[in-house]
């Protein structure tokens, strides 16, 4: 590894190295994807890595290219000491709105884990139910945090696969470049074709 690549993560190791010497042990990090889309899942991840992990190339999803992310998802459930990925459909969000549908996935997260985290960082969420383990919330934590940013990644990459497989099914829409997200070539086929069964009707109303 390259020492600017190494100097780089072990920046983004500051906050748990700090909670290590505090005594943490299993340091769960909580990232999601896919809170802006008007279609498809939100998907919540939940990852904790070993204390001396440094996977090359671990960062912030956004900042890490598709190709990228595919091959570092797999070297994070490889290198995972406990990790889990929830799924709240759209006909949830549709129910219950989308910040408490993502708060339903961390709880999904925290339930899912095989291995019981002393304390979960999570990417900006409050007042979150995480059956009594402690939890801190940070501030664009997945740019901030090593356990966040792989976590993002394992989010990112599986809604991603998620909405490729979408695309097969309705390939009018053009879920496959961009997710489900409000582009305008996005908004123009829900407007050529109306809505498909994926999609969030409390997103869409605006655009039928």
């Amino acid at each position: 590894m390259k020492e600017k690549e190494a100097t780089r993560l072990n920046k983004l190791k500051e906050i748990e190295k700090g909670l290590y010497n505090k005594g943490f042990k299993n340091i769960c990090g909580i990232d999601e994807a896919g809170r802006g889309p008007l279609a498809g899942p939100v998907v919540v991840a939940g990852v904790i890595m070993p204390k001396d992990s440094m996977i090359e190339g671990i960062n912030d999803s956004k900042k890490v290219s598709e190709k990228k992310r595919e091959k570092l998802y797999d070297l994070i459930i490889e290198e995972a000491i406990s990790y889990f990925v929830a799924i709240i459909g759209q006909d949830v969000i549709d129910e219950i709105n989308i910040l408490n549908a993502t708060k339903e996935g961390v709880t999904q997260v925290v339930e899912g884990l095989d291995v019981k985290p002393d304390l979960i960082l999570v990417d900006a969420l409050t007042h979150i139910n995480t059956k009594g383990i402690p939890y801190d919330s940070i501030i664009k934590g997945d740019a901030k945090c090593y356990n966040i940013a792989a976590a993002s990644i394992l989010a990112k990459v599986t809604r991603d696969r998620i909405m490729r497989q979408w695309d097969e099914v309705y390939p009018e829409y053009g879920f496959i470049t961009h997710k489900g997200y409000g582009t305008a070539k996005h908004i123009a086929a829900i407007k050529e074709y109306g809505l498909c069964s994926i999609h969030r009707k409390s997103f869409t109303k605006n655009f039928i």
